[in-house]
């Protein structure tokens, strides 16, 4: 992964509410809501990861090491494996965070050192806590090796604050039945996480964040109220979608802005609105409550000091994290 070290701490996207005090002679204050709008569009790059596995990756880059609480964005595939020519990760330590793996297409294999041995398939997620330390390796399952197969799929890092880095590391493993599901004209939501689209997801998380994945057809529209102080992003893994609403009348202050597959987008508001802009996208929905903590990354491991980098290095060489399992 990113072999830097970074102190800085993002804050465009933050969700919040705006208020407006009444006319002169009263005391009562009206709440309005802002409709949600892109503020920011992040081109992902691409990267090679693992054995050889090839994402696009909107960060971190050289230009942007993490937008808080979210520490990578990799878009994995889509990608056919020839027999015998699938690749993914090989053994390796994390410290300091969570990875988040929810697999839209094909078949992939987790294990740990904690023991833990998950299978994932099409709709699955895989949650690790890192926390005090762990080794983990994923790649495509046995059958995908012998036969061929596709992988496409998502990970990110969710990191950890300060007082909870060092927690037991622990792992969920998160199967696409269990996922809160809405099926509306043209559309599917999904809640893997948090809530989102008046949907509670089943993950259980740290640091507050929010995490759905919706498919919509061309024209085909969801909206969701955002949670305050929250950093928000949505990201078309196939087609494209748009931000927000025309108002009516050729209205365009909101600001409608189009996606295209490949182009994170950091939103801000109140109330999001995503309309489908091809004949079939599957779009992820990220929010996260900033940290504010300084960041201090090497590799694998994420802390907030470089010293305790160098403690991770140290534990991490002394077999603290386990052994592998296979």
């Amino acid at each position: 992964m990113t072999d830097s070290t970074a102190t800085s701490t993002a804050t465009a996207g933050t969700s919040s509410s705006t208020s407006a005090t009444a006319t002169a002679g009263t005391s009562a204050t009206v709440t309005t809501t802002r409709p949600a709008r892109v503020v920011r569009l992040i081109r992902a790059q691409h990267a090679v990861e693992g054995d050889g596995f090839v994402v696009r990756r909107p960060f971190p880059t050289a230009s942007l090491s993490h937008i808080d609480p979210f520490l990578l964005f990799d878009h994995m595939g889509p990608v056919d494996f020839e027999p015998g020519r699938g690749v993914g990760t090989p053994w390796h330590p994390h410290r300091g965070f969570e990875t988040v793996t929810y697999l839209l297409e094909g078949d992939a294999e987790h294990r740990d050192s904690m023991g833990n041995q998950g299978f994932m398939s099409s709709g699955d997620t895989q949650w690790m806590t890192a926390g005090s330390g762990v080794l983990h390796k994923e790649g495509p399952t046995e059958a995908v090796q012998l036969e061929g197969g596709r992988t496409h799929g998502l990970q990110l890092w969710v990191n950890l604050p300060a007082a909870k880095k060092m927690i037991a590391p622990a792992y969920q493993d998160l199967r696409a039945a269990a996922n809160a599901r809405r099926d509306e004209p043209g559309a599917t939501v999904r809640v893997i996480a948090g809530e989102l689209f008046g949907l509670t997801g089943p993950g259980s998380t740290h640091t507050p964040i929010s995490y759905a994945h919706v498919t919509l057809a061309e024209g085909a529209s969801v909206s969701t109220p955002l949670p305050a102080g929250h950093v928000v992003l949505a990201y078309p893994m196939t087609g494209a979608f748009t931000v927000g609403t025309d108002g009516g009348g050729g209205d365009t202050s909101n600001n409608v802005t189009q996606v295209d597959e490949g182009i994170l987008s950091v939103i801000e508001g109140d109330v999001l609105t995503l309309t489908g802009a091809a004949a079939s996208s599957e779009v992820i929905v990220l929010t996260g409550a900033p940290i504010g903590e300084p960041v201090a990354r090497y590799g694998p491991f994420v802390m907030n000091t470089e010293a305790e980098i160098r403690q991770a290095f140290s534990d991490f060489e002394r077999g603290d994290f386990g052994a592998p399992t296979d």
